[in-house]
């Protein structure tokens, strides 16, 4: 922890070198030096190296928006593949044959279209939709054949998203359903018939939420998770449909954290993401009748439990090792786990929906970009053993081929923490100092940055700058003490790890440590604000998107769910005040001397505009370099492609003019 406000005021002001603001606070007694988990090999500046490519160049920034994104996908029960993709712009739900084809567009609106499920009839098509990024959604029924889409929940204050449990005979479904006033969310079940809406559970305790996993067989129960806000605490419950009365089976003093990622066909066993004495999660088949635990495929990185094959002989096992993810499947009568020989980078989804096995159970289907791949769905022949891209969402003009490449480096921060990140290295570069820098922090803070394609980072990379994103402390995939290590804490530790990652590319011979900036969006917002004011002699430029300055504007203003997250990370306004002052950028912002181009959402319900105007009124009002621009009919994250291309093009040239001295951004 800081030693005092004063302390920290006088360290953002000394000015003072790059070297020496590094360490925010060198005097106070800080948290205990971390490596997370496994132990994980440093890796040498000086082997880094930039390759030669005679046809390299920058990517078209509209090219990469082009390539197409995609959140989530589903089979339908005649072996069809339904995703919901922004080909044309807008997230819209799509059919391709399980074999591959032409995409059919199968619903069309200038809202995005998440969650999508198929009825087990295979007569309907569910999903749900909000409007201009406001978060306030509602569910919708459309034939599978495409159709006129029918709003199922219609509610204008009240927020129903899945992912969807449906019942086998498809007669009910159970989603997750939040009022906008209140602080938790509950499940409901409805009538698929007659489009009642009964809810299931009636949480009372504020910051607890519900997610439905799975009907059982019969349809009697719904099996759903209990976490709370600050996701250090979790269970599994079976709740009988008709009485509401819901019966705990997984998570306990001796499991605290326990989440259900899958029910097996006959309802007898279930996979579980369990969190052990470590602090490590680690996947764990349930036996719902003996209650007896098997660990599917123990190891040093975090794993979850994932789908079972339709015979249910098999159930998968998702690891990430270091941003990368290991695909096994698990035998459950031999007990054993095999790795699947899937392309390195992400293979899984944030929502724990896939990989999914086909309805035949001879095929998986499954995401996956890395940081030089174009994202795509593949299917995985499981007798056959070889993976083959399903779809192809990319643009002719994007050679993954000539993209920069990834790696993974890890590096001691200030106090000697392990930190990993993932490293974009441009392609001819000389070992002469002179290249500029971003640094790429990930929004959450519980979160993490994967080995995928992110399009900012390419745009850039492609230009010449190195970029590095590391997963400071208070991420995801690193352990339990690793990730809530910034509590109380926002802004300190985990941004000399932010810091420290600029140096160890300095130190690699390549970079300019007069031409390091910072972007970010969410909390990768909020440690660009706190980064160019807390450190202002260190970063040269700053691109903020969509972050916070003022924690106690966040708490009047935020949703009542988002305090209850907000108060585990920092705890109370008023019984916290002094917290609330030291980790607000805020306190220090007056301080900025870096430019700092501000890009914010108008309808974002998770950081309000209001964090963005106080940005740019101070700072104009201070006579410092800032600009911003906000985007109407968008939320927290920018989603309409117009906005997408605008956006990065702004912040590529926001750097080239203030790191490189140019403007070139396309």
């Amino acid at each position: 922890m800081h030693k005092t406000l004063l302390a920290a005021l006088l360290l953002a002001t000394a000015g003072g070198s790059a070297a020496q603001e590094t360490a925010l606070d060198p005097g106070r007694p800080g948290t205990p030096v971390l490596r997370g988990a496994p132990d994980r090999p440093l890796t040498d500046p000086r082997s880094l190296v930039s390759p030669a490519r005679e046809d390299a160049g920058p990517v078209p920034i509209p090219d990469l928006f082009f390539t197409r994104s995609s959140y989530f996908a589903t089979w339908t029960p005649d072996g069809q593949v339904v995703l919901s993709t922004d080909i044309t712009g807008r997230i819209n739900l799509w059919r391709v044959a399980g074999s591959g084809s032409f995409p059919l567009q199968l619903q069309q609106s200038e809202n995005k279209t998440f969650y999508p499920a198929a009825t087990p009839d295979g007569k309907a098509i569910l999903y749900a939709s909000d409007v201009d990024g406001r978060e306030i959604y509602d569910i919708y029924s459309i034939p599978a054949n495409g159709g006129a889409p029918v709003n199922l929940t219609a509610s204008v204050d009240v927020s129903e998203t899945g992912p969807f449990a449906i019942s086998r005979d498809s007669r009910f479904l159970a989603f997750n359903r939040r009022v906008a006033s209140e602080p938790s969310t509950n499940v409901a079940v409805m009538s698929l018939e007659d489009k009642k809406v009964r809810l299931l559970t009636q949480e009372k305790v504020p910051g607890t939420y519900w997610y439905a996993r799975a009907f059982s067989p019969d349809g009697r129960f719904v099996y759903a998770n209990r976490t709370n806000a600050g996701q250090t605490e979790s269970s599994v419950w079976r709740i009988d449909v008709a009485s509401g009365v819901a019966a705990k089976v997984a998570g306990d003093k001796g499991h605290p954290y326990e989440s259900a990622g899958a029910l097996s066909p006959d309802g007898k066993m279930l996979t579980l993401t369990s969190e052990n004495a470590a602090g490590l999660r680690q996947a764990v088949m349930l036996d719902l009748l003996s209650g007896a635990r098997t660990f599917m495929q123990p190891g040093g990185w975090p794993q979850e439990g994932g789908a079972f094959s339709p015979d249910g002989k098999t159930a998968l096992v998702i690891t990430n090792a270091d941003g990368r993810d290991e695909i096994h499947l698990f035998d459950l009568a031999g007990e054993t786990a095999r790795r699947l020989p899937l392309p390195e980078g992400r293979a899984s989804d944030y929502f724990g929906t896939m990989p999914a096995f086909s309805p035949d159970g001879k095929a998986l289907l499954f995401p996956h970009s890395s940081g030089s791949s174009p994202f795509d769905y593949w299917v995985f022949d499981l007798a056959g053993g070889s993976a083959k891209r399903l779809t192809n969402l990319g643009l002719a003009s994007i050679n993954a081929d000539a993209l920069p490449r990834t790696s993974i480096v890890r590096y001691k921060s200030a106090d000697g923490t392990v930190v990993s990140a993932v490293l974009w290295m441009p392609w001819n570069l000389k070992r002469d100092g002179s290249a500029p820098v971003v640094v790429l922090a990930h929004g959450g803070p519980t979160a993490q940055t994967y080995d995928e394609f992110e399009r900012t980072a390419i745009a850039l990379a492609s230009r010449g700058y190195m970029v590095i994103a590391p997963n400071v402390r208070g991420s995801t995939g690193y352990g339990r003490a690793f990730e809530v290590a910034n509590r109380g804490d926002l802004g300190g530790r985990d941004l000399e790890d932010e810091a420290s990652a600029a140096k160890f590319l300095v130190t690699s011979g390549y970079a300019d440590p007069k031409k390091i900036g910072i972007t970010g969006g969410s909390y990768g917002g909020f440690m660009t604000v706190m980064a160019v004011a807390r450190m202002p002699q260190f970063w040269a430029a700053g691109v903020e998107q969509y972050g916070i300055v003022n924690w106690n504007t966040m708490w009047e203003r935020g949703s009542p769910a988002l305090r209850e997250y907000q108060r585990g990370l920092i705890g109370d306004p008023v019984k916290d005040k002094d917290v609330y002052a030291r980790v607000s950028p805020l306190t220090y912002l007056r301080n900025t001397k870096a430019p700092l181009l501000v890009l914010q959402g108008a309808n974002d319900i998770r950081v309000p505009a209001y964090e963005a105007e106080q940005i740019v009124n101070i700072l104009k009002e201070a006579g410092k370099t800032v600009d911003s621009k906000v985007y109407a009919e968008e939320g927290h994250g920018f989603m309409r492609r117009e906005n997408q291309i605008d956006a990065a093009e702004r912040t590529v040239a926001w750097f080239d003019k203030y790191l490189k001295g140019t403007n070139n951004a396309r």
